[in-house]
């Protein structure tokens, strides 16, 4: 009996792509949202341990600020392709009028709101220059964004766990197939 399957979730070929929105079964917006939520969460730990250290671990509590503010770097610059994945998601996936398309409204309202956030941080971050420590009101400004996003997310995941939207599959259309042998993107399971 197999234990693993490698190829088939790596595979592109036998799936329709779908321009800003991916492939069938392969969207490009989920696994982006990964790097900015990620990135604003770390930063705002950062941010919080260098605040926390500057009294007795100077040096620490700067190397904190220091990365902080490249991983905002990260999550700003991979917000922007996120941003436009999810639009293209929105506006060729959704219609006007459905709850879904209610919740897509919330969902991208307060993650415009955390990257201009963010955004905001790291002029703040660049103007600042070479800090000992993170200032504590910057602090509060990535600990606002850092809540923010995981609002926006908890929604984003909403689309997905709760309403299946946007999930299909490559193109077959079982869950996931009962048998010992892979099954390659696009091709049927066999029958026999």
């Amino acid at each position: 009996m197999r234990h693993f399957t490698v190829g088939p979730p790596l595979q592109l070929g036998g799936r329709k792509f779908k321009g800003l929105r991916g492939w069938a079964g392969k969207p490009l917006h989920p696994p982006l949202t990964d790097v900015p939520v990620t990135a604003y969460l770390f930063a705002a730990v950062f941010d919080v341990l260098s605040v926390i250290l500057r009294s007795g671990h100077q040096a620490l509590a700067t190397e904190l600020f220091h990365a902080a503010t490249w991983t905002v770097i990260g999550g700003v610059a991979v917000s922007v392709l996120t941003a436009l994945t999810g639009w293209a998601d929105w506006y060729y996936s959704s219609e006007p009028g459905t709850q879904a398309r209610r919740t897509i409204n919330t969902h991208a309202t307060i993650m415009i709101v955390v990257t201009l956030v963010m955004v905001v941080d790291l002029i703040f971050r660049l103007i600042k220059g070479d800090s000992l420590s993170t200032p504590v009101w910057l602090m509060v400004l990535t600990v606002i964004g850092a809540a923010l996003v995981t609002l926006g997310a908890t929604y984003g995941g909403s689309m997905v766990y709760d309403y299946g939207f946007n999930v299909e599959t490559s193109g077959d259309h079982p869950v996931w197939h009962k048998q010992e042998r892979d099954v390659p993107p696009g091709q049927k399971e066999p029958t026999a």
